[in-house]
């Protein structure tokens, strides 16, 4: 092994590992090893909240028009990168077994996947109009929606490229080159769309749309960042990531049948929210800007906690790989405990001072529909920070049990649950012309519920017997 996986890996027992080395499934691995992707969510997260901060100041209504354009880029695409992204998981169980050699061959079936699915992608941006309209929202949100929708279609193939590669990083814990991967897109994403959402730098004033072909061409940054990185004469040797392009059927389809699952508890996540989010439009525009508000302050202090997440599946399949589910257990406790820790934080923020975040968004081109929005969000921001605390279950579970390929169960408990607590009832209060406010009650106990079951799942122990790769031949 190359230092390239280190301490990540860990297949050593406690008592061989070296004093000056992290305790195994302690708090200083998973913090070694999560720091890198809480920094790299953190400049997602930067991303997301400089473009509302920029369209709020160019146009109100148009930080209102971005989220639904989102949810339904993210209603299909969500599936697909956490299916590319699969790899990482395929990544660790071959590390922690000793296998580098079968290391490239699975980041390549990821990067065949998302070459195909990235390409069928883009005939999201013909639809566009005909999808927007289905929300039954204003004329001039559907306007606004539908453009920074057609911009965006062109986005998923650089972001599955770079969803694959990704993969071969963290999941062998190099988690500062997904680091860095990830900051050359945002970079780039932010310059842009400062220059062409208000026209500086001699460019035109394209709104909305500039903040869409800026993601455009930040993703296309970390993409080819990603592959250069990862054909690197480094690899090629120990990981076969030159030699091992080939189609593999079995490992592909390996990798559908546990990757596909968790895009779809990630697609059904997002369709949940995506009709909510449609059916409150219906509501008036004051109650679909404070829910594209809410849910964006939300995003900006979940993103960091996915990357707890993210290291705690890595742990997760590395031990199982290196047959130590009672590490694996361990490491996923510990990564409950500082995920709960930050969001008790984040909903104390919440509480305390819901106008201080919500005037960050303040515009002076529209400040009597911008008063609108802003006084129905620091009630929203209560069931936030009650959901929150819901949501570090959530996360820490829900990312073991996919670290050890118990995807199924994540995936069909998703789609049970949303129906007849969260999606029903708010249909109910739309039709009935009932408050904002219900909707959100419905939605927080919906993450309550999960954060319930997928408690009891991993309580069970099943997921200490799963594998994702297949068994070592002795040669």
């Amino acid at each position: 092994m190359s230092q390239s996986t280190d301490a990540a890996a860990l297949p050593a027992e406690p008592s061989e590992v070296d004093a000056a080395q992290p305790t195994p499934g302690g708090s200083w691995e998973l913090l070694r090893l999560a720091a890198p992707l809480i920094v790299s969510q953190s400049f997602m997260t930067v991303q997301v909240f400089v473009d509302t901060i920029l369209l709020a100041h160019h146009d109100s209504l148009e930080m209102t028009a971005s989220f639904p354009a989102v949810m339904w880029f993210w209603l299909p695409f969500g599936l697909l990168q956490v299916t590319a992204g699969y790899t990482s998981t395929f990544v660790a169980q071959y590390t922690g077994a000793g296998r580098s050699y079968r290391v490239g061959p699975a980041v390549w079936q990821g990067i065949h996947f998302a070459m195909i699915a990235g390409l069928a992608f883009m005939l999201m941006a013909p639809a566009a109009s005909f999808l927007i309209s289905l929300g039954d929202h204003t004329p001039a949100l559907q306007a606004l929606e539908a453009a920074y929708l057609r911009c965006l279609a062109f986005a998923a193939l650089p972001m599955l490229i770079m969803a694959a590669i990704n993969g071969f990083f963290a999941g062998r814990g190099q988690t500062w080159t997904v680091l860095g991967i990830e900051a050359v897109g945002t970079a780039v994403n932010v310059a842009l769309a400062l220059l062409w959402i208000f026209g500086h730098g001699g460019f035109p004033e394209m709104g909305i749309e500039g903040a869409g072909w800026a993601t455009v061409a930040g993703s296309w940054a970390s993409a080819l960042t990603a592959l250069v990185l990862f054909l690197g004469p480094s690899y090629r040797e120990e990981f076969n990531t030159a030699g091992g392009w080939m189609p593999e059927s079995d490992l592909f389809w390996r990798l559908m049948r546990y990757g596909g699952p968790a895009g779809s508890q990630m697609f059904l996540d997002v369709l949940v929210f995506h009709l909510f989010t449609q059916m409150v439009g219906q509501l008036g525009e004051a109650e679909l800007g404070a829910t594209t508000l809410t849910v964006r302050l939300n995003m900006v202090a979940f993103l960091p906690m996915m990357g707890l997440g993210q290291a705690i599946c890595i742990l997760v399949g590395q031990r199982l790989g290196a047959d130590q589910p009672d590490l694996a257990e361990k490491s996923a406790y510990t990564g409950l405990y500082w995920v709960f820790g930050y969001m008790c934080a984040i909903a104390a923020m919440y509480v305390t001072i819901p106008n201080l975040l919500v005037a960050m968004f303040e515009s002076d081109r529209n400040p009597a529909q911008f008063q609108a929005v802003a006084e129905i969000v620091p009630t929203l921001l209560i069931c936030v920070a009650i959901f929150s605390l819901a949501d570090a279950v959530n996360v820490a579970f829900a990312f073991a049990l996919r670290g050890a390929g118990d995807t199924w169960f994540v995936s069909l408990l998703t789609f049970t649950l949303a129906w007849p607590i969260m999606v029903v009832p708010t249909y109910l209060v739309v039709h009935y012309g009932g408050s904002v406010y219900w909707a959100w009650v419905f939605a927080t106990a919906h993450i309550i519920a999960m954060a319930v079951c997928f408690y009891l799942r991993f309580r069970t122990g099943r997921w200490k017997e799963m594998r994702v790769i297949e068994p070592a031949v002795v040669e």
